[in-house]
């Protein structure tokens, strides 16, 4: 866009700590659920057929029209789409990107694994906790302190890997180099597998949920400064080992406890039966397989269009919820589409025979 520059990032910064962590939480609880309700023998040719699918059809598919408008615009291919495309299916093609590739859908490929790894243990894990884990878990988060005890656990792994690893690793989103976020997303990953079904610590979370939410304004409020302008600060203290550490500790904990306020909120107002979630929590993966590739055509076609810096940005906005709402309503509808993006494959209804009535 002719209108691109860092106006937003404030807002991208506020909530980058926070919002990847709460995905892949949520992604861990989502596949204890499913450990729970069938064999495990079953469970890992379901989660590849379930995740794996659209993985595929992503890259193959979705994906495709982002790497086009991109190596056009870096000047690396002109020609349409139809001449692109067999190259970009084709591994070997000159590129400055790996082709085919899978973008934004590095999060879906990295639960994949997750999950796979986390099976074979699914069981003894789940046992731990149904045991010897209840009870532990019931002294730690038990008390009238217990929210931040669970703050302490859940943030303890992420300072110390942070510290460790995140100046080895930069994060890259390629599966087999990107070590530091590897270990941040696994361990919470498994935090979400381990903690979902406990009493104790859900309870923690609704009891301190008020004093957990304070803490976490608190710390965003006070060192807002220092996310705004994460990048320049740690090149600043980069030779400051003590501030260094402080000030990235301080952010980790910051977004741990907006998680446990967000966990807190969502138990006082969205755990219960409603329609709107329903078709919310079936709609959202297909959301996110779908919304990067409609964004980016979006915007290429509303860049074209020379329009006011507002609006062009209101109109994008625009064309990613109704494109994906649209496209999404095809995929539920379209009993091919449905595996490809996500969705449960519809078994076919089965009609319960009728006594015919006794003419007599």
């Amino acid at each position: 866009s002719t209108h691109a520059g860092h106006g937003a990032e404030w807002l991208m910064r506020l909530v980058n700590p926070w919002r990847l962590p709460l995905l892949f939480f949520i992604s861990g609880l989502a596949l204890r659920f499913v450990a729970d309700a069938r064999p495990l023998a079953t469970l890992a040719g379901k989660r590849l057929l379930r995740l794996g699918v659209p993985i595929l059809f992503g890259m193959a598919v979705v994906v495709a029209p982002q790497a086009y408008f991109e190596l056009s615009a870096k000047g690396e291919f002109s020609g349409s789409f139809a001449a692109f495309y067999p190259q970009y299916l084709n591994p070997g093609s000159d590129f400055s990107i790996i082709t085919p590739t899978w973008n934004h859908l590095w999060y879906v490929v990295y639960i994949l694994v997750y999950s796979l790894l986390l099976i074979p243990a699914a069981r003894p894990l789940a046992g731990f906790m149904a045991r010897r884990g209840a009870a532990i878990t019931a002294r730690i988060f038990g008390g009238e302190a217990g929210v931040f005890a669970a703050l302490a656990v859940l943030a303890a792994p992420h300072i110390v890997i942070d510290l460790t690893l995140g100046d080895l690793f930069p994060v890259t989103h390629n599966l087999v180099s990107d070590w530091a976020n590897h270990a941040h997303c696994l361990i919470v990953f498994v935090e979400g597998f381990a903690l979902d079904k406990y009493r104790a610590f859900w309870g923690a979370v609704d009891r301190g949920l008020s004093a957990v939410a304070i803490f976490a304004v608190t710390l965003t409020v006070r060192f807002a400064l220092f996310w705004l302008n994460w990048e320049s600060l740690l090149a600043t203290i980069v030779e400051m080992p003590a501030v260094s550490a402080a000030v990235r500790t301080l952010r980790i904990v910051a977004a741990w406890a907006t998680i446990l306020t967000l966990f807190g909120l969502a138990q006082r107002t969205l755990n219960r039966g409603r329609r709107d979630l329903t078709y919310a929590t079936e709609a959202v993966f297909p959301w996110y397989i779908l919304h990067q590739t409609i964004m980016i055509a979006a915007g290429v076609w509303l860049t074209a269009l020379g329009l006011p810096a507002i609006l062009e940005a209101l109109l994008l906005l625009l064309c990613v919820v109704i494109g994906c709402a649209v496209l999404h309503e095809l995929v539920r509808r379209v009993p091919l589409l449905r595996p490809l993006c996500g969705r449960k494959v519809r078994r076919a209804r089965t009609l319960t025979p009728v006594a015919a009535e006794d003419p007599r």
